[in-house]
């Protein structure tokens, strides 16, 4: 048997096609895997029914069906799971599910490591080691499905997990595209939240790809001073600059960015910072999610107590900004935001 030469969940469907037009194959074939490989989770290709024992023959010998795989698991005393992902050269890249009932939502990771620096976020001290292809950041959602199934079904995906998805953007849009086929496994755009830390210059080229996943913005200061000294990104692309590429988004009618801040004690957690942020989205219609900081081991921040966090949202509400407080999850086991780290940190 020759050896294998192509990650099967690299491909979208159209590119797909092609390469098994290469191969003397038909172009239903492309639905066939693809019906095979998302909806019933099937990844053996002698166990295709519909498909010829001698194209089962040739995909064997040409496609790996799987780009990565669960190593371990770990589960929070609130029933978050956090997931390692072995990657085929060794790497590796972590992930978490978290259950809010009825939505089942897994943060998947789109890099191993970051190069963005965010001073608060653990995965930014790994550096940027390597992106993922569209196969490995789809597969961690058809392991985790192939895991839990039938008991219970993901819901929603949310590309909040190691690394920049627009610095990784090609394949992160590659892997939008088969999340989202009616073919694959048929996530919705309301389903498909990606965060960004504000490349700017990519979200000026996104145009109607906006349309495809809703956009979350991690902003965490409504100043140039200290949103810099937080996010080393705002040296490049300051607020002002940021806020003119979110305005020019093409959105879905009724449809609000969602800019997510990180409340860090005696930073930007102060009442005259909910000023400034009221100041700052005014005439712009907008949700704010506030993230009571992490506390983790070798960052030198602090979370803010509760009275102070309600503070902060009673300024915004008073104003009549949509603002909620998002509730930590799995921060027990390491799997809350800003906490996801593997062993390729360099210390």
């Amino acid at each position: 048997m020759s050896e294998r030469l192509y990650h099967l969940k690299d491909y979208t469907k159209g590119e797909l096609v092609e390469v098994l037009k290469g191969m003397g194959e038909p172009r239903f074939r492309a639905t066939q895997l693809f019906k095979w490989i998302y909806q019933k989770g099937v990844t053996d290709f002698f166990r295709m029914t519909d498909i010829s024992k001698l194209s089962q023959r040739k995909f064997d010998a040409t496609f790996m069906p799987n780009s990565v795989a669960i190593e371990r698991s770990e589960i929070s005393k609130d029933g978050t799971t956090k997931y390692l992902y072995r990657l085929a050269d060794g790497k590796a890249v972590e992930g978490v599910l978290i259950p809010d009932p009825p939505r089942l939502t897994l943060c998947v990771s789109t890099q191993v490591g970051c190069r963005m620096g965010c001073a608060f976020c653990k995965t930014a001290k790994m550096g940027w080691v390597r992106n993922l292809s569209p196969g490995e950041i789809v597969d961690q959602v058809c392991q985790v499905n192939a895991l839990i199934s039938p008991r219970r079904k993901i819901t929603n995906i949310v590309f909040m997990g190691m690394g920049e998805p627009l610095d990784n953007l090609e394949n992160t849009l590659k892997a939008i595209d088969i999340l989202g086929s009616a073919e694959g496994l048929q996530f919705s755009h309301r389903r498909l939240t990606v965060s960004t830390c504000g490349l700017v210059d990519k979200l000026n080229g996104l145009g109607d790809v906006t349309k495809r996943f809703r956009l979350a913005v991690s902003l965490n200061a409504a100043d140039d001073e200290t949103r810099s000294r937080l996010m080393p990104i705002n040296r490049k692309f300051p607020i002002s600059r940021l806020l003119e590429a979110c305005r020019a988004i093409s959105l879905r009618n009724r449809e609000r960015i969602t800019f997510e801040y990180v409340l860090l004690k005696d930073v930007n957690d102060r009442r005259k910072d909910a000023r400034a942020l009221v100041k700052l989205f005014h005439g712009f219609k907008v949700k704010i999610n506030l993230i009571p900081f992490n506390e983790t081991e070798g960052i030198p921040f602090e979370r803010p107590d509760e009275s102070t966090v309600l503070a902060f949202q009673k300024v915004l509400l008073d104003a009549h900004m949509t603002a909620i407080i998002r509730g930590s999850r799995g921060d027990d086991i390491s799997a809350a935001c800003g906490q996801l780290a593997t062993a390729d940190v360099t210390t």
